[in-house]
């Protein structure tokens, strides 16, 4: 399995605060079957200063350590970076890294407020020739009032991240709920970790391809831990990997621990 969003160079963001924790991170990461792992800093201006050149460097002195500790697995660079104006010029200009070098952009949509223009900007964003690889829409606050804006992104040619805990539970009922239509109506193209922590938010992936498995069958579950993420790595024209099935809304089962409040809710999105 392959894990395109997870933080864990040490000391640079949110994520792992010293090489102690990331080495346990990706022995974690190892032992459940995950052999490569992209490391995603938030590039945050103000808050996260990261850069491209320095996240390459972090990510090369931490395969250092891996090897050396004797862990299988390899990392590549990504970053997990916010909407700017000058993101486009920012790439391009090698102060934000795409996933493994590749034209797949891992792109953090702000939490509590839907941006202005957020289709355009990322249509901008197609148009220079990149894919934007939207992080865990299923997590933002306004998700539910924009539900149709996300499925719209996806089949126009945006790939979709969901957060392996998303289905599993690690983050609330709510948040499943959301996960799971992305998976189930056939919106997800992704799964990844977005490992923050050894124990809080560890780097476990196969129990969310489990799940999206019961959602959607082992074959495509495979396709979103491994087979789209080999395409990114080995930077394949999107149009030459096989999406996911969009079905309607209508043709997916709620789950039966849903509530009634979100059941009443399914559909109107």
């Amino acid at each position: 399995m392959i894990d395109l969003h997870s933080h864990l160079l040490p000391g640079i963001d949110d994520g792992a605060v010293d090489l102690a924790m990331s080495l346990a991170m990706a022995r974690i990461a190892a032992a459940d079957g995950i052999r490569t792992v992209a490391c995603t800093p938030h590039i945050y201006p103000g808050m996260y200063d990261n850069d491209a050149p320095g996240i390459r460097r972090a990510v090369a002195a931490l395969q250092r350590e891996i090897d050396e500790a004797g862990i299988d697995l390899r990392l590549v660079e990504g970053a997990d970076a916010h909407l700017t104006p000058d993101l486009v010029a920012d790439i391009a200009a090698d102060r934000v890294p795409t996933l493994a070098a590749s034209r797949y952009l891992l792109l953090e949509p702000p939490h509590h407020v839907a941006p202005p223009h957020f289709e355009d900007a990322l249509f901008e964003l197609m148009a220079a020739g990149y894919v934007p690889v939207i992080t865990h829409p299923e997590r933002l606050s306004w998700v539910e009032q924009e539900f149709n804006v996300f499925q719209r992104l996806a089949s126009r040619g945006c790939w979709m991240q969901i957060t392996a805990g998303a289905l599993t539970g690690r983050f609330g009922r709510r948040v499943r709920y959301w996960g799971e239509r992305f998976v189930g109506e056939g919106h997800a193209h992704l799964l990844a970790t977005d490992a923050h922590h050894p124990e809080r938010r560890p780097p476990l992936l196969a129990e969310a391809r489990e799940a999206a498995a019961r959602l959607v069958g082992a074959e495509e579950a495979m396709w979103m831990v491994q087979g789209r993420p080999a395409a990114i790595l080995s930077d394949a024209d999107p149009g030459s990997v096989p999406g996911p099935t969009p079905r309607a809304s209508g043709e997916v089962s709620a789950p039966r621990w849903l509530p009634a409040w979100l059941r009443g809710r399914r559909g109107r999105a």
